[in-house]
């Protein structure tokens, strides 16, 4: 629906609808151009996995909802882009942005997403069913066992519930080397299993890391805070060609600047200029696989002084030239 709710458009059980095997692999690509968005999905399904990478381009406001959905423990990835979703029993209005994740369970049926207009949207999802999940769970750390009791018990149950975790440089590099699979066959369903569960391990240990010390550092940001934080983030997501200084963004951010800096890393994982970097290298990289942009314009787009200066920076984050990611 748009903001209106006039309904855009209607589907049958567009998740799922095949159900995930038992046995084989189903593969699909879906590529929809609509008036309201478009969107190129790529799924897989088998033994109870269940694996989907989206890019998407929203035109408008839209709000899905989603009935009759099969119990699924569901972990969300928000590699790029801003989405408010509505799961029964756990939470409403709950934000996912650039970077963040999580994993829910929940026996409801229903579900329901804001997406605001906006370009670019990655997302990246994988789903287990309860049997699954729990056989994967048993006797596998302390995160797990406290998931999985909610779930065997048919509870709504959530890895992180009051803040989203950040999406770190192993995560995203999992999510890569699935994409690329080219095994095929039994081969390619032997290795997107591993590398669902290296994922489900990566979230766990994240949050056994946080809770291994005691009460984590942004646990005890206060939400007034926390919301200043947010704002922050979006004030340097708006000027990443003309960054802000930490005076006048922690001006324009109603914190001081001792305030913007910690908060910043242990909200966001990272330093503010170094969140300032990372994005400007997001935007180069699509830019390049865009193709429409001599490297030069890029490196200007981006916000460096010279194309020496942006190669070097690429070539540290991502391990190759900006010339090879073009080629």
């Amino acid at each position: 629906m748009n903001d209106a709710k006039d309904v855009l458009l209607t589907e049958v059980s567009p998740f799922y609808k095949e159900g995930i095997p038992s046995c084989g692999i189903v593969e699909e690509t879906q590529e929809l151009n609509l008036d309201f968005g478009s969107a190129s999905v790529v799924e897989y399904s088998f033994d109870g996995f269940y694996i989907a990478s989206c890019t998407a381009n929203v035109y408008q406001n839209i709000h899905v909802a989603v009935e009759d959905i099969s119990p699924r423990v569901s972990m969300l990835f928000m590699e790029h882009g801003d989405v408010t979703t509505n799961v029964a029993g756990i939470t409403a209005d709950f934000r996912f942005t650039t970077l963040e994740h999580n994993l829910m369970y929940t026996p409801y049926q229903e579900e329901s997403a804001m997406i605001k207009k906006q370009a670019d949207i990655q997302v990246f999802s994988l789903s287990f069913t309860p049997e699954r999940f729990l056989e994967l769970a048993d006797n596998n750390g302390s995160v797990l066992d406290g998931l999985a009791n909610n779930v065997a018990r048919n509870r709504a149950a959530m890895l992180a519930e009051k803040i989203n975790p950040r999406i770190t440089p192993r995560m995203r590099a999992v999510m890569a080397e699935i994409r690329q699979c080219q095994f095929r066959g039994g081969l390619k369903k032997l290795f997107l299993q591993s590398k669902a569960i290296e994922l489900l391990a990566l979230q766990c240990e994240q949050i056994e890391s946080d809770t291994s010390t005691g009460t984590p550092v942004r646990n005890k940001i206060s939400p007034q805070d926390l919301e200043r934080l947010y704002h922050a983030r979006e004030l340097l997501l708006q000027n990443l060609q003309q960054p802000l200084s930490l005076a006048q963004l922690s001006r324009k951010a109603g914190l001081n600047e001792f305030k913007l800096k910690s908060g910043f890393r242990a909200v966001f994982d990272n330093t503010v200029f170094g969140y300032i970097n990372d994005r400007r290298l997001d935007l180069a990289r699509e830019l390049l696989l865009a193709g429409n942009c001599s490297l030069t314009a890029i490196a200007e787009e981006a916000g460096y002084s010279s194309p020496q200066h942006f190669s070097n920076a690429f070539r540290k984050k991502f391990g190759v030239s900006p010339g090879k990611v073009r080629s």
